[in-house]
């Protein structure tokens, strides 16, 4: 029993790299690549972790006092089952590398009125594992709509990161006629799906 509580602390640390839930489970950037849920996984978690809404992603995360950590993570099979990122991902999810090419293609998708998601993320955030293959599949689904993907860890960004205000990860915009209409902060999935559906559902 205790081994297996062990096991599951270790694959939770490490399939979850970060500590902020603002709004949803995010990576905030002033803290950086820090421990791994410790509050999560914690025997005595703090009461703002004991209720989690039920519009939060991870609401499957419910109390139970019979277990060591305290909680019980009921979709951790699925956690495990699936892929957490892609290297190169599907051809319509597009790698942005620099500031240049960030603002070029900005620009064209404001100039062109063209419908466009900027997804911003990083290697070492766990959340932003958590929903990549989320990612794809939406991509797929909304083959119209071109996703780009930023690296914030490349070489060069820091001007649009501090222009654009981002400062967890990950976040997304979600531009709709060559304007953003909605940004997205943390892995909400359900929000992802919503606002993907009502901006861009063709039918």
């Amino acid at each position: 029993m205790a081994r297996s509580s062990i096991l599951r602390s270790q694959v939770l640390r490490q399939a979850l790299g970060c500590n902020k839930l603002s709004p949803a489970v995010s990576c905030n950037l002033s803290s950086g690549n820090s421990s791994s849920y410790e509050t999560l996984l914690s025997p005595n978690p703090t009461p703002s972790l004991s209720h989690p809404s039920p519009s939060k992603p991870f609401s499957s995360i419910s109390s139970n006092p019979t277990t060591a950590t305290g909680f019980r993570f009921s979709n951790l099979p699925f956690l495990l089952s699936r892929p957490f990122s892609s290297s190169s991902g599907p051809s319509n999810i597009l790698l942005i590398k620099s500031e240049n090419e960030f603002n070029s293609t900005l620009g064209k998708v404001q100039d062109e009125s063209l419908p466009a998601v900027f997804y911003f993320t990083a290697v070492w955030c766990g959340p932003c594992r958590f929903i990549s293959p989320l990612i794809e599949e939406l991509s797929e689904k909304y083959p119209h709509v071109k996703t780009y993907k930023i690296d914030i860890d490349q070489e060069g960004l820091g001007s649009v990161l501090s222009k654009l205000q981002i400062t967890s990860v990950p976040t997304l915009h979600f531009f709709k006629t060559g304007k953003k209409a909605v940004e997205v902060i943390g892995a909400d999935v359900a929000r992802l799906k919503d606002t993907m559906e009502k901006l861009y559902k063709t039918d």
